[in-house]
């Protein structure tokens, strides 16, 4: 059994938009992110970025998650240990 899951991109029934509200930017966040994350897309997307691209994308999503998350959320939801 997969410990990751991707529930909320096929069952989400609103819109997918930015700037409405506060609430619909983190749903649509969280369902654009599950489509980006998509094994498929991902395995075309990064064949085609620069080792500069993958390099920042790494250190952006990294310095979010030392942000706003602790030492025990990391490893309970990144890395499920």
């Amino acid at each position: 059994m997969s410990r990751h899951r991707h529930d909320i991109v096929d069952t989400y029934q609103g819109l997918m938009a930015f700037g409405f509200s506060r609430e619909e930017d983190e749903r649509s966040l969280i369902v654009f992110m599950q489509k980006f994350s998509d094994d498929d897309m991902m395995k075309l997307i990064c064949s085609r970025l620069s080792d500069e691209e993958i390099g920042d994308l790494v250190d952006q999503i990294t310095g979010l998650m030392k942000t706003h998350l602790t030492e025990e959320e990391y490893h309970r939801y990144f890395l499920k240990d």
